[in-house]
């Protein structure tokens, strides 16, 4: 991937992006460990299988694990550990790849570091499927140290012989209602690779552009299920594992949830944001009478639909939000229909799709002011105590932040919002890094973008002086960025993520140019409330 030359302003950046957009609309999206090993154990068969081994080993951390700190760990090396011991117990003829040796090595390594992990009683994230993934994949990887040991109890040396429990009563109860043919929600066909045999029979469960719900595993999964050959299915893993060389992301194509925070993000501020006609049409009929979904065979969500509606009238064509009305719980909206849980970025992103209707859309539009004060208040209330707020569909605090205050900047009565941004800005003036940065492991330019996107909205001295401090680490050029959104493991939508890196510099260099005496090249007008 070829990012932004160096020295490049952020309107040059932003033409790239566009362009972008435009000649590779499967989406940008960072390889999943998770994804990969599931098709390292049910698809041996496919191109790439001893990239993808490789690919595994390289991922595996100096503790065992894969994966990044703490419970997000868990599903990865999960995945990981269950492929390594498939390769082992059913080795399959391959080409360039690691010897059995060292796969062997790093599989006894990875069962240890599981085993500590499922026994330590942390904390787990909430990421999609993972009260199915972990007790799937733990009887899968017993039954293989089973064999193994059994088989040459040299083989894994030093491995435990199984796991420590597991809950399984998600699994049993899935299962249950599986067997039993009664509906199950459609978003677990994402997770198909891990329903087990009661799911094969499901007539619900169809190709959408040859994936099965927009995942790699989940589709190889149901091919292995089949009883004929699916040449669409095949076709679609087969360009998948030709676009990433052999490992695979968690969920492809994303060309709804990409185009519409690109362009989303990069229309808020003062940037030429002119996509291609046919980028707008495709985008406007992604919308159904549920609104629209993040990839194919998918069910339509809130959050896809909000940001779709937004950028769209950003872009000056509106429609009209009537389809979000699907998701109003009353008290806030939910992601789908039967959500465990609440998303703040759901609701921000509600909050802007209906505000700027209620402002712009005279008699048609005020019919969503009700709904628009509420929603102000409910983000208002669910803020935490030190200024921040935090998210289901994403692991930094900074994320959330951002897209709370961006919705209450914009669309909230002042009276409701003042309070609340002064607080989130001087909680990021408190966590900002020694360099400058701002991040929840490390400093990284996704976070550090959000903080300057939520400083800019304050234009307090100190936040100015805070973003000064930033820009340096506003790379334009940077195309790939550590995961730090929730899928069944981490990923990163690296050209979303770059879109917000280019519309944050352009606040920054707006935010440094009274203290350097005028607009650099390139800068903007800041974000605007319309």
């Amino acid at each position: 991937m070829v990012g932004t030359a160096p020295g490049a302003t952020p309107a040059d950046a932003a033409r790239d992006v566009l362009r972008q957009l435009a000649h590779q609309p499967y989406g940008q999206v960072s390889n999943s460990v998770y994804e990969t090993g599931r098709l390292v154990a049910d698809a041996p068969w496919l191109d790439g299988h001893g990239h993808r081994l490789t690919y595994l080993l390289a991922e595996q951390g100096a503790d065992g694990s894969w994966g990044p700190a703490g419970g997000y760990a868990l599903v990865p090396t999960a995945s990981a550990v269950e492929a390594l011991l498939a390769a082992l117990v059913r080795p399959h003829p391959t080409g360039p790849g690691p010897t059995r040796t060292e796969v062997v090595t790093a599989a006894t390594r990875g069962v240890a570091a599981l085993s500590r992990r499922l026994g330590d009683g942390g904390s787990r994230p909430d990421t999609p499927a993972a009260d199915l993934i972990v007790p799937a994949l733990a009887t899968r990887i017993d039954a293989h140290l089973a064999e193994l040991h059994g088989a040459d109890g040299s083989a894994l040396s030093g491995a435990p012989r199984a796991l420590p429990p597991v809950d399984r009563r998600r699994v049993e109860a899935v299962t249950a209602l599986l067997a039993g043919g009664r509906p199950v929600p459609s978003k677990l066909w994402h997770a198909y690779e891990v329903l087990g045999p009661a799911a094969a029979g499901r007539t619900e469960v169809t190709l959408v552009d040859g994936a099965v719900g927009a995942s790699p595993a989940a589709t190889a999964a149901w091919l292995g299920h089949g009883r004929r050959p699916e040449p669409a299915a095949r076709a679609y893993l087969d360009a998948v594992v030709t676009r990433h060389g052999g490992p695979v992301p968690c969920c492809t194509p994303i060309t709804v949830f990409e185009r519409s925070w690109t362009l989303a993000t990069l229309s808020r501020v003062a940037l030429p944001v002119r996509p291609a006609p046919r980028l707008v049409t495709e985008l406007a009929a992604a919308l159904g009478p549920d609104g629209a979904a993040t990839g194919p065979g998918l069910p339509a969500d809130a959050d896809t639909t909000s940001v779709t509606l937004y950028a769209l009238a950003r872009l000056g064509h509106p429609v009209d939000p009537g389809s979000l009305l699907h998701y109003d719980l009353g008290s806030h909206f939910c992601t789908w229909r039967g959500e465990d849980g609440q998303s703040v970025t759901t609701n921000a992103h509600v909050l802007e799709a209906l505000g700027w209707h209620a402002r712009h859309t005279g008699e048609g539009g005020r019919r969503y002011a009700a709904r628009v004060a509420a929603l102000a208040d409910w983000l208002r209330e669910v803020q935490r105590p030190e200024g921040h707020w935090a998210d289901r569909w994403h692991a930094s605090p900074y994320y959330a932040t951002c897209c709370a205050v961006l919705a209450l900047a914009g669309y909230a009565a002042p009276e409701v919002a003042r309070v609340a941004i002064d607080r989130a800005v001087d909680w990021l003036l408190a966590t900002q890094r020694d360099d400058g940065g701002w991040g929840r492991w490390s400093t990284t330019a996704e976070e550090t973008a959000y903080a300057v996107h939520v400083l800019a909205v304050a234009r307090r001295p100190a936040a100015s002086a805070a973003i000064g401090r930033a820009l340096g680490l506003l790379r334009m050029e940077q195309t790939e960025h550590p995961p730090l959104w929730h899928d069944k493991d981490l990923y990163s939508p690296d050209l979303i993520v770059r879109a917000a890196v280019i519309a944050a510099r352009t606040l920054a260099l707006e935010a440094v140019a009274p203290m350097d005496g005028g607009l650099p090249a390139g800068g903007g007008r800041g974000p605007t409330r319309a």
